[in-house]
């Protein structure tokens, strides 16, 4: 049986939040270790001591031996619950290990080969990790400490499925019963956006620049298709005297209006 990590704990006699509260405030870790056809037992564990060993991987892929008083207990660790805003463990759960009888544990998967691949190396291709690890079942003789899979072979659209894990033997993942899921693959990569053409920009307003006339893009002021200036007198109406009524005015307007009518 591998054993990775050696470290005490004390029995835990009072519990509930409060007890759990004051425990974390004097630098202790409440813990709870259960299974093998015994009664769940409580335990006080070491902040700092555990803060040196919950970044290593193989704090959770392999088994832990606890020291509690003068006995010892083989574990594994199923779950590790952190503080949301700080670097301070709140809470351990561990489950005992008997040689007899399987255990189910997560094992992280290390990829090898995966700048070697063909379709990376030579024909430009994204790598898409899908897992990064996986639950197996064994006897605790036969825990590994990770799993291999070899990408150095794969070339673009390639995509590697738990079945082509290998196991060593003795080691099962449970989940092939229900589903081959997908664990990596190799894939193009995704084309970027165009940039906005040059006729798009054109097309913003300057400030300060006056709009051309409708139907006559860029046309400039008196060219064909612009729009007469304010109180200038339609084409073909005669400009009115300098002393003319107003009355003259709108009579004079009137036959333009009517005119443009009838377009």
């Amino acid at each position: 049986m591998r054993i990775s990590y050696t470290f005490g704990a004390d029995a835990r006699g009072t519990q509930g939040k409060g007890a759990s509260r004051r425990l974390r405030h004097s630098g202790k870790v409440p813990a709870i270790l259960y299974g093998a056809h015994k009664d769940a037992q409580a335990l006080v564990l070491d902040q700092q001591n555990l803060l040196t060993m919950i970044d290593d991987e193989r704090f959770y892929s392999s088994i832990v031996r606890l020291k509690i008083g003068e006995q010892s207990q083989e574990a594994i660790v199923k779950d590790v619950q952190m503080h949301p805003a700080k670097r301070l463990v709140v809470h351990i759960d561990l489950q005992r290990v008997v040689e007899s009888e399987k255990i189910r544990i997560r094992l992280p998967i290390h990829f090898k080969g995966e700048s070697v691949a063909p379709g990376v190396k030579t024909q430009g291709g994204v790598i898409s990790h899908m897992r990064a690890d996986v639950e197996i079942s064994c006897l605790p003789k036969d825990l590994p400490e990770f799993l291999q899979l070899d990408m150095s072979e794969m070339s673009l659209n390639d995509t590697k499925f738990l079945s082509d894990i290998p196991v060593p033997a003795g080691v099962v993942i449970p989940e092939l019963t229900r589903r081959n899921a997908p664990v990596v693959s190799i894939h193009a990569p995704r084309a970027e956006e165009p940039e906005p053409v040059a006729a798009e920009a054109a097309a913003v307003p300057v400030e300060g620049a006056v709009p051309a006339a409708a139907g006559a893009p860029g046309a400039a002021p008196g060219a064909p298709g612009a729009a007469p200036a304010a109180g200038a007198a339609p084409a073909g109406a005669a400009a009115p005297a300098g002393d003319a009524k107003k009355g003259d005015d709108k009579k004079a307007a009137a036959p333009a209006k009517k005119e443009g009518g009838k377009k």
